[in-house]
Parts: C-alpha cells; sequence; structure tokens
C-alpha cells in the first residue's frame, strides 16, 4: 500500500475528535518550540503563533455553524477563546507577553478531547 493510501484510509477512519487531538498537539508542540527559539528567529514564531490562531478560527466558526451540536454556553467559550488567543498572539508577536498561556490553553483542550484510558 502506498504512503498516500495508508494517510487517506487513516484519515477516513480517524474519529474527529481524534484528529482535533492531534492537531492541537502538532500545534502546542510548534508553540513550545517557537518559545524556545531565538526571538529574532521571527519566521518561527510567527509561524506558530500564526498556525495557533488560525486553529482557534477555525474552531470558532465551526461552533457558529448552526448545525453544529455543542452546548451553547461551551460554544460561547470557544469563541471567546478563540478571540483571546487572537489578541494574546499579537501581544506576543509585539514581545508584550509570553507563550505560556497559549501553550497552557491548549493542552487544557487537548485534556478534554483525550481519549478515556483504556481499562488494564
Amino acid at each position: 500500500m502506498s504512503l498516500q493510501a495508508y494517510q487517506a484510509a487513516a484519515q477516513r477512519a480517524e474519529h474527529p475528535r481524534e484528529l482535533e487531538y492531534r492537531l492541537f498537539g502538532q500545534v502546542t508542540r510548534a508553540l513550545m518550540s517557537a518559545s524556545q527559539a531565538d526571538e529574532m528567529d521571527f519566521a518561527v514564531r510567527i509561524d506558530a503563533l500564526d498556525w495557533n490562531r488560525r486553529l482557534w478560527s477555525t474552531l470558532a466558526r465551526d461552533v457558529s455553524e448552526p448545525g453544529n451540536g455543542l452546548p451553547k454556553p461551551l460554544k460561547a467559550q470557544i469563541i471567546s477563546l478563540s478571540l483571546w488567543v487572537s489578541r494574546h498572539s499579537s501581544a506576543v508577536m509585539r514581545r508584550q507577553e509570553d507563550f505560556e498561556p497559549l501553550i497552557d490553553i491548549n493542552k487544557m483542550m487537548m485534556q478534554g478531547l483525550a481519549p478515556p484510558a483504556q481499562a488494564a
């Protein structure tokens, strides 16, 4: 089986929640790496911040859709967090804030998305 065929099959078999968890993991790792990068390495820092901002914007757009089944209070919280992420990311780009709160928020989202522990 070719790599492309395997990847296509994996994507079809992956539950949306698992996909979100994996994506948050990738973005969070990028933020962690960017937080350790030289302050003059703008490309690494801005790429990670932009990726995270786009992830949160996509989530906010998704929960805004009429067919989204999440409870209204949860939708409102996700939209509010998305707005905060955007503002905080801009402050990080201006070197007025640091990456840690963004990393912490993403880790909390990952905890909420994590599959239940397997029974031993």
